[in-house]
């Protein structure tokens, strides 16, 4: 499909897009959490790979080039949002967004925890929430999230390592058991609380 954009086929890009689109936002709407961030960062992302088609030499599989060329749309915003002063209720009002929006295909969005280990997600630097996002939340192999990140195995488990190790003490009511060990939430609870403990992986990114 893309060697047939490249080439001139009008269609060919719509249909390489609608391939891939499903996996894409659950990418960046993770990564942002807002639902009209990720449709923004998503529409930039594919408006760059349009362009940029032809420069794309094969080095990686296409879905991995598509990847980061999202997750480097969505990490410019959230570098932009840190860079500008915060806002009152600015963070609680995209929460509120993530939870009402249910339009739009999210395959890790069926946890009761949810809003909370996004809230908790909000509180790492960038490229420890993509490399989240990639890994525990998505269920990307670290090898496969490294060529996403074009960064080294070595550095997605360290940011994971990290991040994890950030996210824990926010996240330790959700090892709790509200109304006994028989209820399904108490079942997902524990789920999501085991995800973000820390590995023994730690690597030696520092970032």
């Amino acid at each position: 499909m893309l060697r047939l954009h490249v080439a001139g086929d009008p269609d060919a890009f719509g249909q390489l897009f609608r391939r891939h689109r499903d996996r894409l936002w659950a990418v960046a709407i993770r990564t942002l959490s807002d639902p009209e961030e990720a449709a923004d960062a998503l529409q930039d992302a594919m408006i760059s790979a349009f362009r940029r088609a032809g420069s794309f030499r094969g080095d990686s599989a296409v879905t991995t080039w598509l990847h980061r060329i999202v997750v480097n749309a969505c990490l410019d915003r959230l570098r932009r949002k840190a860079a500008r002063p915060a806002t009152t209720g600015g963070d609680q009002q995209a929460l509120e967004n993530l939870a009402v929006d249910r339009d739009r295909p999210d395959p890790s969005a069926d946890s009761d925890t949810s809003l909370d280990v996004m809230s908790a997600l909000r509180m790492l630097p960038p490229d420890q929430q993509a490399a989240l996002v990639l890994v525990d939340m998505l269920g990307y192999p670290v090898a496969d999230a490294a060529a996403v990140l074009g960064v080294s195995a070595g550095t997605v488990k360290s940011r994971c390592f990290r991040g994890r190790a950030r996210l824990l003490p926010h996240l330790a009511h959700l090892r709790q058991q509200p109304g006994g060990d028989d209820t399904g939430r108490g079942r997902r609870n524990r789920s999501v609380a085991r995800r973000v403990e820390p590995s023994q992986e730690g690597g030696s990114d520092q970032s």
